[in-house]
């Protein structure tokens, strides 16, 4: 009986825990302040990034909508977290956006040619 191999590619755990970290804030958001908004944002960014982590899980090279999602995520959060100071959320959504786009960066430059 021949053995069942299982994925090629190992699931992206870390890009759909960020993916869970992003659409939870905007819940979480929602909850605590009635921000709509936030809810939406949330989950639009949370759902790009859930859709870029399943499609690096197939294809390694696939990392446009992933890297696209984190790198505006950083942004967007960065400059709210400078003009606020506060980290909660904009500085934790924003760090964890850069280390996305890093371990990005870190994988494509690893890569073989």
């Amino acid at each position: 009986m021949p053995k069942e191999s299982g994925p090629l590619v190992p699931l992206h755990w870390i890009g759909f825990g960020y993916a869970a970290l992003v659409a939870s804030g905007g819940i979480i958001g929602y909850a605590k302040a009635g921000s709509v908004p936030s809810l939406a944002a949330g989950l639009l960014f949370g759902g790009l990034a859930g859709l870029g982590a399943y499609q690096l899980s197939q294809d390694p090279k696939n990392i446009w909508v992933f890297l696209v999602t984190s790198g505006t995520l950083a942004g967007i959060m960065g400059m709210r977290f400078y003009h606020s100071g506060k980290f909660m959320p904009a500085g934790l959504i924003a760090g964890a956006s850069l280390l996305m786009v890093a371990k990005l960066g870190i994988s494509v430059l690893n890569r073989p040619h």
